[in-house]
């Protein structure tokens, strides 16, 4: 560490900063920004964070604040005085107590989901008078209470000493993507001297699914747009649907949230009961079809969630894989609240490309790419997200969803032929990928691993514990060899 450093807190990637606005409305803006440099300086934030912070509006609003780090990889939460008066500190650690005493409400605020602070700081006020602004960093463990890793995904599985294994961890399709789309994003390349211009894959979405542009956000994946929703929309009250993709909740932890847990169970199939959710929740987010369960839900019961006043969230990324689509909510306009995400990564094989979109009411949309950095989609991923929508791409997609039921089946078939072994699948699935549930599962994966094949474990998704692995759906050749190394791991 450099002399210059000295002193200050080492940098943590899960660390959130978080700025509270005065309640004087004539608390001067450089106090507050004299506040958000110093805090993000010590808490060892990048020096380019202090700067493009430094040059932020915090009264103006918070999307701007948030749209600067959100371009620097700084994770913010701001909040403004109204609702800085409502967080509260549920049993504050100790040594945040001796640190600062009673916490501001911005310290609370950074507190709200747990963790402890790294840095606070306020800005007194004359007396008299309320404090002009707060703002604290505080950290936050990347498990949550119950020891899940939210952050860990498939991908984990075949990095480093993983890049020779059969890939049945990760859930994108395999050998895609295919040759007309790689030539297609190919000629977007003499391109890249302009800046992206997202109008015409914008409409070419929208006419996907029946809906007008303004309905329409392009994102870069689905995740972008988890993080969107959790930093934009007023909510107080989130739930999650669990098990499903954990995104969802990290993101909105990250945002300062205290997020509520919908628990489906096994012995009922993972399947939803929309009266399971509190009816508090004015944000509930579910999967469909769910991973890693593969659970398709029927897009009725879903529907039954939707209130007045609350916002759900749909994330369609496997609906693609499903034959017809059926139980599609993406393009509805007369469930209130809906949001729709969809991903072009799964089915197209383009996660490094990293495209995807969300559909909702204008004002939603509005709200999101108001949070969105500049120019957040490049133009090869918006070349590909027209493509992908286009009528030729519908239909390949439709035939490739046929397939994977069909290879689905087959891969079924043969897990069912190892009950005896202890292993059960939860059924009927309907997404490119099964959920498996095996005897002592993380000694199994780390032997399917020394013979060649990853897996991903179940245990880091809420809900599931240490018995459960989830599969992609490959060709039959794949599913054949796969099987015949797990008998051989089973039974030995």
């Amino acid at each position: 560490m450099a002399a210059s450093d000295a002193g200050k807190v080492p940098f943590a990637k899960d660390a959130v900063l978080v700025v509270g606005v005065g309640a004087c409305e004539d608390a001067p803006v450089e106090e507050v920004l004299g506040l958000v440099r110093d805090a993000v300086r010590e808490a060892g934030f990048p020096e380019e964070a202090v700067a493009e912070l430094a040059t932020v509006d915090v009264k103006a609003g918070e999307p701007g604040i948030v749209g600067a780090a959100a371009r620097l990889g700084v994770p913010l939460v701001a909040y403004p005085a109204a609702e800085l008066a409502r967080v509260t500190v549920p049993n504050p650690s100790a040594r945040s107590r001796a640190a600062v005493g009673t916490p501001s409400v911005a310290e609370a605020a950074a507190l709200r989901a747990g963790g402890e602070l790294l840095v606070p700081k306020r800005k007194s006020a004359p007396a008299g008078r309320p404090p002009m602004a707060t703002c604290a960093v505080a950290s936050r463990p990347r498990a949550d209470a119950g020891g899940h890793d939210l952050r860990h995904h498939g991908d984990a599985e075949v990095r480093d000493d993983g890049a020779e294994l059969t890939d049945l961890a990760v859930n994108v399709r395999a050998n895609t993507p295919p040759a007309w789309l790689k030539e297609v994003i190919a000629t977007s390349l003499d391109g890249l001297a302009a800046y992206p211009d997202g109008r015409a894959a914008r409409a070419a979405v929208a006419e996907r699914h029946g809906v007008t542009p303004d309905r329409v956000l392009l994102t870069s994946g689905a995740a972008e747009a988890f993080v969107l929703l959790a930093r934009a929309l007023k909510v107080r009250h989130p739930y999650v649907v669990h098990p499903q993709f954990t995104e969802p909740e990290a993101a909105l932890r990250d945002a300062g949230h205290e997020v509520g847990r919908v628990l489906l169970r096994p012995e009922d199939g993972f399947r939803l009961d929309p009266a399971a959710v509190p009816e508090e929740a004015d944000l509930v987010v579910i999967g469909n079809p769910t991973n890693p369960t593969s659970v398709l839900h029927p897009a009725a019961s879903i529907a039954e969630l939707a209130r007045p006043g609350r916002v759900l969230v749909v994330d369609e990324a496997f609906m693609d894989a499903v034959p017809g689509e059926r139980e599609a909510l993406a393009g509805r306009t007369d469930v209130p609240g809906l949001v729709v995400l969809r991903s072009l990564t799964k089915t197209w094989g383009l996660a490094g490309l990293r495209i995807g979109y969300v559909l909702a009411a204008p004002d939603v949309i509005s709200a999101l790419s108001q949070a969105q950095p500049l120019w957040p989609v490049s133009t090869p991923a918006l070349v590909a997200a027209g493509a992908c929508v286009g009528p030729r791409a519908v239909a390949e997609a439709g035939h490739a969803a046929h397939r994977i039921a069909a290879d689905r089946g087959h891969l079924l078939a043969g897990l069912g032929e190892l009950a005896d072994a202890g292993v059960s699948v939860v059924t009927p699935a309907e997404g490119p990928f099964l959920l498996v549930r095996v005897p002592g599962a993380a000694v199994v994966r780390e032997r399917l691993r020394e013979r060649g094949f990853a897996v991903r474990r179940g245990d880091t998704f809420p809900g599931l514990g240490p018995d459960w692995i989830r599969l992609a759906v490959r060709d039959r050749g794949t599913s054949d060899r796969f099987l015949s190394t797990l008998t051989e791991v089973l039974l030995p």
